[in-house]
């Protein structure tokens, strides 16, 4: 059997993050757990394990097939197309995240009230 490959590499660029957390996550004042880089246009969008998986929504909405884990920056990344992860490798390009992305976390029994668009290391 042939080892399956993602036919949508070359798609990757160099981008920007647009955000240093979740962009749709900011906006509504939602918490994320893990965050997720478009390596085609640099959105910014939280996970599936987050409560409103806006990465994967933004695949659906755009079909930029390839995303990097981001929080920080982690070199691997998942092709939704041919749903396949990647090592990035020579394509990870930490020195194009100028700050690192907001880390949030949450004490037990406070996800509900938990702070949002704030470092870990500034929370109480």
């Amino acid at each position: 059997m042939p080892e399956k490959k993602c036919t949508h590499v070359a798609s990757i660029r160099k981008v920007t993050p647009s955000a240093k957390g979740c962009e749709e996550c900011l906006k509504i004042g939602s918490i994320w757990l893990h965050l997720r880089l478009c390596r085609f246009c640099g959105h910014v969008g939280c996970c599936d394990d987050s409560p409103h998986r806006h990465a994967t929504a933004h695949f659906h909405a755009t079909r930029h097939p390839i995303i990097e884990g981001y929080d920080p920056p982690e070199g691997w990344g998942w092709c939704y197309v041919d749903e396949i992860f990647l090592d990035l490798g020579s394509q990870h390009d930490s020195a194009a995240w100028p700050d690192p992305p907001l880390l949030l976390t949450a004490r037990a029994g406070d996800a509900e009230d938990a702070p949002t668009g704030r470092r870990h290391d500034q929370l109480d």
